[in-house]
């Protein structure tokens, strides 16, 4: 006879009015394991995750824990059951120690005060095998997000949770601290606790999951053992059709489109030595390396971040290269970061204003003023024109899901009518349909005369994306591939050896 699951959900459903968030929703997850769900925005993975921490009270369907229904109708019933939550959205207190966020109306006491050094003892350890080497007494604010993160794991570890559910738990974490991470939940499976991992890095969902449950409009499509499933099988079960048809055809040039280009003569700079290319309007030019292989050091030149130490360059204007990132602006150069959250917004502030902040500081001649009408037509220009899910422009732009906030940051530099545009994993974090529009919005910039060079950590998109990969290996250009040879194997053989492959395919 098989083993009770810890959670078995059958038929669950919840409506916000006409909006069905969840339709006939079933999960099983096995003691021990590292479930993942996935499915794209709107598929009902944060609306099912929210009923099983008690913030959401389903409308029908049960929720059995340790093989008895549950009334999980508040998020004390979850805690008290062991369901412990890692949202996305940090629920932290930055003007308080971290000691303070760590116990959250769960403070240790002694002789009927408040013991700090209790505090210190309980979460030691744990704070030793997530890394963080940060004083308890400290505020929280002047940690890194990737580090507020880990400080929000940990307070749910120190509950010790039975089910232990985390929601995109690595948005704001670099390699260095996802590869932690993955390190910790391992050492948690191997200590018999179970999880349930919510991401869109279907890559990383293969690399640390046991399971996986594909969501989509509302309902579980299929579940199956990491070890029987393909990310391309996933994906089919994300979108309801295959893969390929996520990257769009490649749009021939508007008429009228002057054709224009960079050209790059042994450019050094960073981790760059002797690079020379040319990127032209109407194709999308890939960018591939391995980490440290100089691909970012590349972007950074090209937009003025970063000083070159010699070589030449003449952009579509007949100039050099931008000497900072405002002359690179005024210039009708956009750079659009991997990190969205620390370099490309400000979560704090709303739609209106992020839309806005590079066309002001970009713009020569004019007034000086600012001007709100103005700045409400950038806006409902860009949501339009981009299809952003908000509820207003003035809604803040933290509150938007990964898929719009990029859309952000994309349109904050379509306002300065860009020529050239740099692009460094426009689609990271977000989920497939996001991708899927972020990938006909490049179309369309190459299409309108633009000249795209497009850097990403996911291979997949650069051949289904790019007319031509650049592969950078230890700082210099060691091949570039197009046509036929737009392969995996041959982009993977290209980065990891700097050769290329004896096949006669692959030939540039």
């Amino acid at each position: 006879m098989a083993a009770t699951p810890i959670l078995s959900v059958r038929n669950l459903a919840k409506r916000y009015g006409g909006v069905t968030a969840l339709k006939d929703m079933n999960l099983r997850v096995e003691r021990g394991a590292i479930h993942a769900v996935v499915g794209e925005n709107g598929a009902g993975k944060s609306t099912l995750m929210k009923a099983l921490a008690g913030a959401v009270k389903p409308d029908s369907g049960v929720i059995e824990f340790d093989g008895a229904a549950v009334a999980l109708d508040s998020p004390s019933a979850a805690r008290k059951l062991g369901i412990g939550i890692v949202y996305q959205e940090l629920s932290l207190f930055p003007q308080r120690s971290v000691l303070a966020n760590l116990f959250v109306n769960a403070e240790p006491t002694r002789y009927g005060l408040v013991s700090r050094r209790a505090m210190e003892e309980r979460s030691r350890d744990l704070l030793a095998r997530l890394g963080l080497k940060v004083d308890g007494q400290s505020p929280l604010g002047l940690l890194s997000i990737g580090e507020q993160q880990l400080v929000e794991l940990c307070r749910v570890l120190l509950e010790e949770p039975r089910l232990l559910i985390l929601d995109e738990p690595n948005s704001a974490l670099n390699k260095q601290e996802t590869e932690r991470l993955f390190e910790v939940l391992r050492q948690l499976r191997g200590r018999g606790i179970t999880m349930l991992y919510v991401s869109h890095r279907l890559e990383e969902v293969f690399a640390i999951c046991d399971t996986v449950t594909v969501t989509r409009n509302g309902g579980d499509v299929l579940t199956k053992d990491r070890g029987a499933l393909t990310i391309g099988e996933v994906i089919e079960g994300m979108i309801g059709r295959r893969p390929e048809a996520l990257f769009p055809p490649r749009i021939e040039p508007e008429a009228g489109q002057a054709p224009s280009e960079i050209v790059i003569k042994g450019l050094s700079g960073g981790a760059l030595r002797d690079v020379s290319f040319t990127a032209r309007s109407g194709e999308v030019v890939g960018l591939a390396g391995l980490e440290g292989s100089g691909v970012s050091h590349l972007l950074e030149l090209l937009f003025g971040s970063r000083r070159a130490r010699s070589g030449a360059a003449v952009y579509p204007d007949a100039r050099g290269l931008p000497r900072n990132p405002t002359e690179a602006a005024r210039r009708g150069v956009c750079l659009v970061p991997a990190d969205r959250r620390r370099q490309g917004l400000m979560l704090e502030k709303s739609v209106l204003f992020n839309l806005g902040a590079v066309v002001v500081g970009a713009r020569r001649g004019g007034s000086p003023w600012y001007s709100l009408r103005e700045a409400r037509q950038r806006a409902t220009r860009q949501i339009s024109r981009l299809l952003l899910k908000t509820r207003s422009p003035d809604s803040l732009v933290g509150e938007l899901s990964g898929g719009n906030q990029q859309k952000v940051v994309v349109g904050k530099w379509l306002e300065t009518a860009p020529k050239v545009f740099l692009l460094n994993d426009p689609t990271r974090g977000v989920d497939v349909g996001a991708k899927r529009e972020i990938y006909a919005l490049i179309r369309r910039m190459s299409a309108g005369g633009g000249i795209v060079v497009f850097c990403s950590t996911e291979l997949p998109e650069l051949i289904g994306l790019c007319d031509r990969i650049l592969v950078i290996y230890q700082g210099r250009v060691a091949g570039e591939l197009s046509g036929d040879a737009v392969e995996l194997e041959n982009v993977l053989h290209l980065m990891n050896t700097g050769e290329r492959p004896r096949s006669s395919k692959a030939a540039s």
